[in-house]
């Protein structure tokens, strides 16, 4: 069923489970992380991020995520990671999505407000979920020039009241596209961060996170938590296994049985981390 951020996020906050939001790039790895979810019982969300975007645009991509939620029995979000300006978010909002993020971490304090509210008020006059970023969660690639900062508990507080975004991004020690889990959380400043906001925590760029320190995470009202470079490592790794013992097929859908099965595994483990 389809269903918005604020619907699962909000118990999730007050519950001992986490979330995850899945990067999909289409049906392989859609279908997959939907059956993981079924089987486990739990919420999910479908996250696109640009890059999927730019590969399949939304008029093809959305109508593959919403008939994956709507038609499955557990609750499904269907959401845009790091949107990157107010024309992306209403993009995904006009094509169905149930929720959005905003990405304006790189702006200053009083830019990111100022757009993240204008996206803010767009969003919720048409009932869909906001979500926003304060602080900034870099990448383990240094090609992609995006500065690291810890989040500041006052910005956070101040960013939360003047936007009204229903979940707010922080960062605490993750790096996006880590390929090893050698992410050390700073669970000092999240609880500090904790004590001043009432909304869902989210966490991105959790695929470097220890399990220990994920679990723990789930823990706190952290309610949101971002998975993308797990899910990818294990389908093209496997998809790379695959095409090496079987050196003349040609035939995709032959080839991606195996790293289909791979994602749902991984899906599934990193749901049973999270509490379900």
């Amino acid at each position: 069923m389809l269903v918005t951020l604020k619907q699962i996020a909000d118990e999730a906050a007050e519950r001992d489970y986490a979330v995850p939001a899945f990067n999909i790039f289409g049906y392989e790895d859609i279908i997959p992380v939907v059956r993981a979810a079924e089987e486990k019982r739990a919420p999910v969300i479908l996250a696109a991020n640009i890059p999927a975007i730019q590969h399949m645009p939304l008029a093809y991509l959305a109508p593959l995520m919403l008939q994956a939620a709507k038609s499955a029995s557990v609750p499904v979000c269907v959401h845009l990671d790091h949107g990157k300006d107010f024309q992306s978010c209403s993009d995904a909002i006009e094509n169905g999505f149930s929720s959005v993020m905003y990405d304006g971490s790189q702006l200053s304090l009083e830019e990111n407000i100022r757009r993240t509210k204008e996206i803010a008020d767009y969003a919720h006059q048409r009932g869909i979920s906001v979500e926003a970023e304060i602080g900034s969660v870099g990448y383990s690639d240094p090609s992609i020039a995006m500065k690291h900062q810890l989040s500041d508990p006052d910005e956070v507080e101040q960013f939360v009241r003047e936007t009204g975004i229903d979940a707010v991004a922080i960062s605490v020690g993750t790096v996006h596209r880590m390929e090893t889990q050698g992410a050390s959380i700073d669970f000092d400043l999240l609880e500090r961060i904790q004590s001043r906001v009432s909304i869902p925590l989210v966490i991105h760029g959790s695929s470097g996170v220890p399990d220990d320190q994920l679990r723990r995470l789930a823990s706190y009202r952290v309610a949101k938590i971002n998975i993308g470079t797990a899910l990818r490592m294990a389908f093209g790794n496997t998809l790379r296994d695959e095409m090496e013992q079987k050196p003349k097929a040609f035939d995709r859908i032959s080839l991606f049985g195996r790293p289909m099965t791979a994602v749902q595994e991984a899906a599934t483990k990193k749901f049973s981390i999270l509490g379900f």
